[in-house]
């Protein structure tokens, strides 16, 4: 591959934003990478890697970091946005005045917007009304697996098939295979409402309640899921897959995961403003538990793993008894 297919540039220049800035760089793509904080792309591009979030990882020779929004659109007609949630919409806004009407834009953010339980492809729809070709990227992906070039599978949902395909193929290569769908609300649900499962599951293994417990967490898991998932308009098959499935096994059953490590935390009996400060990057869960609970009890949706999540981080209700008070519900039939 050479450098010579259009550039991309990504804004968001955490540790997944620079993962995929790195991924597209390493399948020949010009990539610029953008971030909110001049200091912070000052460091970028001396250490020339993101010493803060992904240590030790080099940035290929392909990619540059660019403070200025003005200038990261000169020359770019792709663009991927990867900013925590609650930065979102202020993101778009900012990119508004620079992006071109023909301009392909896709975001990697995992969340519903803080606030109003948006999704954010209805905030995109809000902010950039006249763009015609966006896309969701999600999937089982920790950041820094993905800038080491260990495999991965990921998912790119637009409403237009033919969009989605262009996006695509601007990751797809190597050691990244890429999927495509027309699910853009199934997708982006499944992306948000596992990381509230992932606290779950932390907090089971950090009381010391074991593999079988965490099994059941993850099942049950899958099940409010789907049942919120579709009632917003998601396809059940979507859940079953890379977006819905595979993504909740990987975020509640492996370490990498900062919103199991923060459950973690809790269970262990640990302060909530400690565990955060020790993680030192956003924990997506911790707002999207707040917009899941509001969906689900506007809608009448029983998730019952959620609503004790939600108790836990807002109601500073103890582990333990969230996790009684799941015990205790009555029998009932698997399939609801």
């Amino acid at each position: 591959m050479t450098t010579a297919q259009p550039g991309v540039a990504v804004l968001g220049a955490g540790s997944w934003g620079t993962a995929l800035a790195v991924a597209l760089a390493r399948n020949g793509r010009s990539v610029s990478l953008w971030g909110h904080d001049p200091a912070q792309c000052a460091a970028l591009t001396q250490a020339r890697e993101n010493a803060a979030y992904l240590p030790g990882i080099r940035f290929p020779d392909a990619l540059r970091i660019e403070p200025r929004l003005d200038k990261l659109t000169a020359a770019r007609p792709h663009y991927l946005v990867a900013v925590p949630s609650h930065a979102f919409r202020a993101t778009l806004r900012a990119l508004k005045p620079h992006l071109a009407a023909d301009a392909t834009l896709a975001w990697a953010t995992k969340g519903l917007e803080p606030g109003s339980s948006k999704l954010l492809s209805q905030v995109l729809a809000e902010e950039l009304p006249a763009l015609r070709a966006a896309g969701v990227v999600s999937g089982p992906s920790f950041a820094r697996e993905v800038a080491l070039n260990l495999p991965t599978a990921l998912t790119v949902a637009a409403d237009e098939l033919a969009v989605a395909e262009r996006i695509a193929q601007w990751l797809h290569g190597g050691r990244l295979r890429v999927y495509t769908s027309t699910d853009v609300a199934g997708v982006q649900l499944g992306g948000a409402i596992k990381n509230v499962m992932a606290i779950a599951a932390g907090i089971s293994d950090g009381l010391g309640f074991g593999a079988n417990a965490r099994a059941a967490l993850v099942t049950r898991g899958l099940a409010e899921l789907t049942r919120l998932g579709v009632a917003l308009g998601g396809r059940p098959e979507t859940f079953m897959g890379l977006t819905g499935a595979g993504d909740l096994i990987l975020t509640c059953t492996d370490n990498a995961s900062r919103n199991r490590r923060l459950g973690l935390g809790l269970g262990q009996g640990r302060r909530f403003d400690d565990v955060l400060r020790e993680l030192g990057q956003e924990v997506e869960g911790v707002a999207t538990a707040r917009e899941v609970y509001q969906l689900a009890r506007a809608r009448g949706i029983d998730m019952p793993i959620t609503e004790q999540v939600y108790r836990v981080l807002y109601e500073k209700l103890a582990p333990q008894d969230a996790v009684e008070a799941l015990l205790k519900r009555e029998p009932r039939t698997e399939n609801r």
